[in-house]
């Protein structure tokens, strides 16, 4: 387990540094989040002058009822394709390289998706800085925001298992981005990231209870929104759940599609 661990700890942090040094990269990590809050957030910002759509959102202030949404969407467009770093190792035959290392298999995986998760952590947080500066008030306070970034975090390492798991099963770029784009936006509209559950149609709410970003979102606008209620642990222990089933999943396929 120890070698398991430093081993992943190398793969992650060559992965990180190849983030870091995309300057352009950083940028738009920076501006997205600030685009998202004041274009859309104050686009639907009237919603909530009506009783009954605030009442469902549970907040008359749209912008609070989005930042969760906003942090899901963020963290979710990064880590849903950190599977092409494989597709591009593949390519270069850096993949070769690290199989043929003497570290274990289990640390590429695991590696790659730790690196997802920090990624997922820093563009949380300039989330949350960018909605206090626009005036969102977290009910639950610092720890609550603690909370809402560890979960961006467990949210990217699922996220960042199933990319990999599909990039060691496809070989083109091309491919793959058209694989994850397929299920990427239905996972996000069938939720409730931009608006509540109760709103849906029956058939939707159905689906929109299945998605595991739901019991990602539940607990973060909570904590935004609410405060600490009881489905803050709740969930947040079944996205741990989940977690822990993506990187034995993640793991088993990794290690049958390079033994091939």
């Amino acid at each position: 387990m120890r070698a398991l661990i430093t081993d992943s700890y190398y793969v992650a942090w060559r992965e990180l540094k190849k983030y870091f040094r995309q300057k352009t990269r950083m940028i738009v990590t920076v501006i997205q989040p600030f685009l998202w809050l004041a274009l859309m957030g104050n686009a639907m910002s009237g919603l909530t002058n009506n009783p009954m759509a605030a009442q469902f959102l549970g907040t008359g202030n749209y912008l609070t009822f989005m930042t969760p949404g906003v942090v899901l969407m963020t963290v979710m467009f990064s880590s849903i394709f950190s599977g092409t770093t494989v597709v591009w190792d593949r390519r270069f035959g850096y993949l070769d390289k690290l199989l043929a290392a003497p570290i274990k298999r289990g640390a590429i995986p695991f590696g790659k998706m730790f690196a997802a998760a920090v990624q997922g952590l820093i563009q949380a947080v300039i989330i949350v800085i960018v909605a206090l500066l626009f005036g969102v008030h977290f009910k639950s306070g610092i720890l609550g925001i603690l909370v809402i970034l560890l979960i961006a975090m467990l949210l990217s390492f699922i996220l960042a298992g199933f990319s990999l798991a599909l990039s060691v099963k496809i070989k083109t770029i091309e491919t793959l981005m058209a694989v994850i784009n397929l299920f990427m936006m239905p996972l996000m509209f069938a939720s409730n990231a931009l608006f509540p559950i109760n709103v849906m149609p029956k058939w939707l709410q159905i689906i929109a209870k299945i998605n595991p970003i739901t019991y990602a979102i539940i607990p973060m606008r909570d904590l935004t929104v609410s405060g600490w209620t009881q489905h803050v642990w709740l969930y947040t222990i079944v996205i741990l759940l989940i977690d822990a089933a993506v990187m034995l999943w993640t793991n088993w396929v990794f290690k049958n599609a390079v033994s091939e």
